[in-house]
């Protein structure tokens, strides 16, 4: 199933049935077999997916992910998200995903090591060309793609590397900047205030969430919650971010943190009266059963797929504005894409000019779907994807595709 409804993106584009069916179907699903030896002297076969959704921008760009239930169907669900993604945000590449059906929990090092050694082996051709350029996701990170950096030996090869090996100062940072971005801008131009006069809860305490919520609170927003796993912690006054933060690390849990705070569930988190949800966490939060709850006067989805499409509708007949994450959340692709870019000319970026990159993008990005969107009367996702697959469309014409 696409992650795009072309019903409803085909009542403001033109388009033939066969040209949506081509722009909904991946135009590439690899199933490979990773022989890794594990430390004990046992060898198992463990299945890898690559799939590139849509190349006609350019290359496949998307990120490795590590995790023990991943499928065929998520790796593509997400490389097509990439599609999109890049198409909004105007970069000169296509979507791809790769995922690695392990949990990487309790790998050695080297037992890692040789997994992704196997992997880029099966994948070298398309490494080497520059069609498929890997990046960090869930159970991967700099580490992973140091490696893969040090069997290519081709620096534009694979992004998010550490930035003493060709990686890109504030890379680290980049999705939860571009998501705090996204906030400010829902507040300046949906909410009519100002971030300093703004109250956020942020569903998801990891390296988006946390990254996030230190960019809103230095820029004077208030944020009142956030959340881990199994609770999350609320102080209507806002929190200290970094304080939190570093209990919790220390604990293990927001338990014991401080008078003033309130330890609460995830569930009342998402139904808090801030002005501001950000979803940082896994996907599918909010739904058509707790979305009539939602209180926040927008959302913004720092994490992929946090809103089905009936809660979308939901919230947005409430007057709630959902920023979807193919436009919340492309900080992490824009500043893969000045990594990539930086390897190929040398030029070193600083992490203030990543920055700029960054917010520069996406308030163009932004701009233009809200303009959509208050044209045409419908929901942000609805505008986000039809600028997306607009741009695609003509790179598909411009190339002679269709």
């Amino acid at each position: 199933m696409s992650e795009v409804d072309f019903k409803v993106v085909r009542r403001y584009l033109k388009m033939t049935d066969e040209v949506a069916n081509l722009l909904a179907t991946p135009e590439r699903q690899l199933i490979l077999y990773l022989n890794v030896n594990l430390e004990r002297g046992e060898n198992v076969i463990v299945r890898a997916y690559v799939v590139y959704h849509n190349t006609a921008r350019g290359p496949a760009k998307g990120g490795i992910r590590m995790q023990e239930d991943v499928t065929l169907e998520e790796t593509s669900a997400l490389a097509e998200l990439m599609a999109w993604k890049t198409a909004l945000a105007r970069l000169p590449f296509g979507g791809g995903k790769s995922g690695i059906a392990i949990n990487p929990k309790g790998l050695s090092a080297l037992v890692k090591r040789n997994l992704i050694q196997e992997f880029v082996h099966l994948i070298r051709p398309d490494l080497f060309a520059g069609s498929y350029i890997p990046a960090p996701d869930m159970g991967t990170g700099a580490l992973e793609m140091a490696w893969i950096y040090g069997e290519t030996h081709m620096p534009e090869s694979v992004t998010g590397k550490p930035p003493r090996v060709g990686g890109l100062a504030g890379r680290q940072e980049a999705t939860g900047r571009g998501s705090a971005h996204a906030a400010r801008l829902a507040a300046n131009h949906i909410l009519d205030k100002p971030i300093e006069d703004a109250t956020v809860a942020i569903q998801g305490f990891g390296n988006v969430g946390y990254w996030a919520a230190r960019f809103l609170e230095g820029w004077g927003a208030r944020v009142v919650a956030v959340s881990g796993r199994n609770e999350a912690i609320y102080c209507p006054d806002g929190l200290d971010v970094d304080r939190v933060h570093n209990h919790r690390r220390r604990k293990g849990s927001f338990d014991g943190y401080g008078r003033g705070t309130e330890l609460i569930t995830n569930a009342r988190l998402l139904a808090l009266d801030a002005d501001i949800l950000l979803p940082a966490g896994p996907g599918g939060v909010i739904t058509a059963r707790n979305a009539p709850k939602v209180r926040a006067r927008a959302v913004v989805e720092g994490a992929n797929g946090p809103t089905s499409l009936e809660a979308d509708e939901i919230l947005f007949k409430r007057g709630i504005h959902a920023v979807p994450d193919i436009l919340a959340n492309a900080g992490g692709v824009i500043a893969s894409y000045l990594e990539w870019s930086d390897a190929k000319s040398g030029r070193i970026s600083t992490a203030d000019e990543t920055f700029a990159e960054i917010e520069g993008n996406l308030g163009r990005a932004f701009n233009e779907v809200l303009t959509f969107s208050r044209d045409n009367k419908t929901t942000l996702r609805t505008a986000s994807h039809v600028v997306a697959v607009r741009e695609v469309m003509s790179a598909m014409y411009d190339r002679g595709w269709i």
